[in-house]
């Protein structure tokens, strides 16, 4: 098992490029010495790894479950590796963060900026994306951690609820007469409604408490972005599902006002996750602890 640690390195490392040449320079070595490492191992292991094509490599299916599995020993390796060196003091290391630009905007800021006066030596590398897209970063290993709207429902992700939010419905100056009194959702559903997209977490999560009631929800409008869903409803344009705790600065001066419904949509939160099977590095579990507050 041992002897074979490199040639798994090797392969690890070929099934994030698919290629051999692209392996061989990231190896420092010769596109026929990751050839050769591979066509070994496969031969121990007498199975075949991947498909040789006219245009690459692919993984078989066999090579799939034996990548998943290398993917996560290497992960704990590595992880060990960094605890040691950087056990206590976080002097170095690197911190890699998956979030949206609503999270990372409204929730997000604060807490990088602590850490980073904090831990100056920690170099922080922050992808955005939607909710989807983080999972898909945490187990590909392109983050260590992800904080996402919930809920999530993936076996190999592990959630922890850092913060409670409330959807709500916002007005601009024009429909301001609605919230005088609690509006049903029937004459919610007859308004010009402003949504986030379809994939949206937060758009799937209102949407199927609506149509728990029986109600299909009919967008005027459908916004890839949250400040744009807000700046739509301070315009005039109609009736927007925002988050309350995103949305205090113009409900406080006015700019929108919260239309009061018959019942409240069930508060959910904002959680980290991260991958089960691979321990979090000392960055990202000192991050991770620093911003469970709720």
């Amino acid at each position: 098992m041992v002897g074979k640690l490199d040639l798994y390195r090797v392969f690890n490392v070929v099934s994030q490029h698919k290629s051999f040449s692209k392996a061989a320079e990231e190896l420092y070595t010769t596109q026929s010495a990751v050839s050769q490492s591979i066509s070994k191992l496969e031969s121990e292991l007498g199975i075949q790894l991947f498909y040789r094509t006219p245009k690459g490599i692919v993984l078989t299916s066999e090579g799939q479950r034996l990548n998943d599995s290398v993917r996560s020993a290497l992960g704990i390796l590595h992880a060990a590796e960094n605890h040691i060196i950087d056990f206590k003091q976080l002097k170095q290391g690197e911190l890699r963060i998956g979030v949206g630009d609503t999270i990372s905007r409204y929730f997000l800021l604060p807490y990088l900026e602590k850490f980073h006066a904090a831990y100056p030596g920690i170099r922080l590398k922050v992808l955005n994306g939607t909710t989807t897209d983080i999972l898909t970063f945490i187990k590909s290993g392109a983050v260590d951690v992800g904080i996402c709207n919930l809920p999530i429902q993936d076996q190999q992700i592990q959630v922890t609820p850092c913060k409670t939010i409330q959807d709500i419905f916002v007005c601009g100056e024009k429909y301001k007469d609605i919230t005088a009194a609690p509006v049903k959702f029937e004459t919610l559903m007859e308004l010009p409604l402003i949504f986030l997209e379809k994939k949206s977490n937060s758009r799937m999560y209102v949407e199927h408490f609506l149509n728990k009631k029986g109600l299909q929800v009919s967008p005027v409008f459908e916004l890839g972005s949250y400040d744009l869903v807000m700046e739509f409803a301070k315009i005039n344009l109609g009736i927007s599902c925002v988050i309350k705790e995103f949305s205090k600065e113009p409900l406080e001066k006015g700019d929108l006002y919260e239309v009061k419904l018959e019942e409240d949509i069930p508060p959910r939160s904002i959680g980290i996750v991260r991958l089960k099977s691979v321990p979090l590095s000392p960055a990202a579990e000192e991050f991770a602890e620093s911003i469970k507050t709720i």
